[in-house]
Parts: C-alpha cells; sequence; structure tokens
C-alpha cells in the first residue's frame, strides 16, 4: 500500500513535493493551508482529495507523512506536532530558526521513532550523487578543505515580506541558502565543528536595485532587519576546514552554487551558474573531479544527466522511498543539528565582531 502523504502549505515548492512523492511511490491525499483557497487551487490541479484549513484536523486523519513548505518560524513547532501526532516529517529548509529549536525536533522524533528528514535537496542532484560515489569509493581520499558558495548580485527575494522578518525567518541568505554550505560538509563526512569565524553585511539589503527576480510581494508595513552577505570560516574536530560565501546581495559577477574541495588524492567541484535572469534553465552545471596521473594534472569532466530542478524532485521522492525501506536517507536529524549549530555560531560570531565562536 502506498505511503499516504499530506502537505502542509500551498506554497512555492509544493509542485516539488507532490511530483517527488509520487515518483517515490507515495500517494499524495491530502493539502493543508490557512488560506484554503490557494490549498484547494492545489488540490484540483493535482487530484488531491482532501483539503484543510487546520492542520490539526490533517494529522487527525489516516495519512502516513506529511511534508512541511511554511515560513522558517512555524518549521519547529509543526514538526513537533506531526511527529507526536505520530507522522513522519519531511521539512523544507532551514530546519528551524536555530539550533535550540531543533533539538526540540529530534527529541520529538525519538521518542515517535518516525523518520525525519529535511529538503536539504542539492544533495540530490545528479552532480552530488556522481560525486558522492567517487568519494565513497576512496578515489578522493580524505577531504581536507572546501570552500562552499552561493552567491547572488541581484538576488533579495522581496522586501518586508518573511524572508527579511528575522523573527520570521531567523536570518537572511546564511540561513537561506544554507545549502552549499551542508553540501560541503556533506562531502567532507558531516564532521564534527569546533570554531567559527563570520561576518555579516547588510549593503544593499534596502535597495530595491538588488531585488531577485522571485521571491514574495513586498510588503511596505513590514520588517526588513537582515543581512545581504555573509561570510565565514569554519574548523573541524578533525582538522578539515571549510570557507564559505553567502548572499542575496552583493557585487559579484553572476550567481554562483558551488562546492570546490582539496582532497588527498583528488580535488573536485560541483557548479552551477545561473545566467542574467537567474532562472534554473539557464543554468549551466558542472562537476568535475582533478587528479595526479603519471605525473600530469588530469582534469575529469563528469557527465550526469539534466536536473534542472536542483535535485528537488529527487528529495522528496527520497523521503518516502526511505519510509518505505527502499533506500537510505539522503540527511540525518543529527546532521541537521550541527548545520544550525554552525550557522547559530556564524551569527552569533559576527555579532561579536567576528571573534571565534567555540562548538
Amino acid at each position: 500500500m502506498a505511503t499516504k502523504m499530506g502537505i502542509i502549505g500551498a506554497g512555492g515548492m509544493v509542485a516539488y513535493h507532490i511530483d517527488g512523492f509520487k515518483q517515490g511511490g507515495g500517494e499524495v491525499v491530502a493539502i493543508a493551508d490557512v488560506n484554503v483557497e490557494a490549498a484547494q487551487k492545489v488540490a484540483d490541479a493535482n487530484g488531491i482529495p482532501n483539503v484543510y484549513g487546520d492542520v490539526a484536523e490533517m494529522l487527525a486523519s489516516d495519512v502516513d507523512a506529511v511534508s512541511i513548505i511554511v515560513p522558517n518560524k512555524f518549521h519547529a513547532p509543526l514538526s513537533i506536532q506531526a511527529l507526536e501526532a505520530g507522522k513522519h516529517v519531511f521539512c523544507e529548509k532551514p530546519p528551524a530558526l536555530n539550533a535550540s529549536e531543533v533539538e526540540g525536533i529530534l527529541a520529538a522524533q525519538e521518542k515517535s521513532g518516525k523518520t525525519l528528514m529535511f529538503n536539504f535537496n542539492n544533495r540530490a542532484r545528479p552532480e552530488s550523487r556522481e560525486m558522492m560515489k567517487f568519494i565513497s569509493d576512496g578515489k578522493v581520499g580524505r577531504i581536507n578543505s572546501a570552500q562552499a558558495k552561493w552567491i547572488r548580485r541581484t538576488g533579495i527575494p522581496g522586501f518586508g515580506g518573511w524572508f527579511t522578518n528575522k523573527e520570521l525567518s531567523g536570518g537572511g541568505p546564511m540561513i537561506d541558502l544554507l545549502h552549499m554550505l551542508d553540501l560541503g560538509m556533506y562531502f567532507m563526512g558531516y564532521p564534527d565543528p569546533a570554531h567559527v569565524v563570520a561576518q555579516t553585511f547588510d549593503d544593499f539589503i534596502t535597495d530595491p536595485g538588488f531585488k531577485g527576480p522571485w521571491g514574495i510581494p513586498d510588503n511596505a508595513e513590514g520588517k526588513t532587519d537582515v543581512e545581504a552577505a555573509a561570510h565565514g570560516f569554519i574548523t573541524f574536530e578533525t582538522g578539515q576546514v571549510l570557507s564559505f560565501q553567502i548572499s542575496w546581495a552583493e557585487m559579484v559577477k553572476r550567481e554562483e552554487v558551488s562546492v570546490v574541495f582539496q582532497g588527498s588524492k583528488a580535488g573536485g567541484k560541483v557548479e552551477r551558474l545561473f545566467g542574467e535572469d537567474g532562472l534554473d534553465e539557464t543554468a549551466i552545471d558542472t562537476c568535475e573531479l582533478y587528479t595526479q596521473e603519471d605525473g600530469k594534472s588530469v582534469d575529469h569532466t563528469v557527465e550526469v544527466e539534466e536536473c534542472e530542478d536542483m535535485g528537488r524532485i529527487n528529495s522528496a521522492a527520497n523521503f518516502v522511498e526511505t519510509i518505505d525501506g527502499k533506500a537510505e536517507p539522503l540527511n540525518t536529524p543529527e546532521q541537521s543539528l550541527k548545520l544550525m549549530k554552525i550557522i547559530d555560531a556564524a551569527y552569533q560570531s559576527a555579532a561579536d565582531g567576528g571573534k571565534p565562536v567555540s562548538l
């Protein structure tokens, strides 16, 4: 019998969740949103039989699992509510507003015994999966250092909406565009962090010329009190190191999404470069491995199938396949806690003028 899926939130990511759950063998039977009209529209377009304006009513139904697509502030309370109702949970990133909230989610998950995963979809990109094969096969060796980037020139997702309101979002690009930080640590074996040094910058954060081509409508009455860019450096207990550059609005040539790493046997790069329109269909994807062979430098281009959605559908499919015992989970709750501790430390370091924060 197919896993019965319910979706909380009728936002922009909903189409990927629906397609992914179906690809994984699940059946989407319900959707809930405080905006019932929006939920009904999604349901009508996708043949979803049950629509709810109250999450509690959906959780009282026979759904086996739920996905959560709502502003960051509600990730923790809804995840905990669903786990306590005995449902498996697939939540959009970030896991929560901070590490303390993630600890609360993990406590609920441990008590429930249910599957808990977060949508770190870039792990499910074909490029990332191929690179992980090289790493798992020992061809890369120990990854000593990595550089994680998600940088934008004009990418602020609206002004005064929940993205730019720290109370609702937890922060700006540092917490929103955490994907490459996560992917870099994934390649490195998700080591335990030791120290974090970081600075944030708010240049351009209220400049309409730096608004992105997507996001949510501006709200003149709303707040814009988050950073525009974050730069930092992490040392791990293992001796490995990782630097990050993450921004919505920064003086760079073009939007770049990448992890570059240097291993003891090989180096590598997974990268997406966006076109001037900032849209996925104009992006250029690259996957490369760098080796020394017979005393010569050899660069290998790794060919993979195209994946315009950056792994979003495959990520959702992996959740259902994990529940059904057909696949190993692409991420674990414990990894999400490490990631959020690093993000907390980065904001703390920036608030302290760039002083190191020990973890």
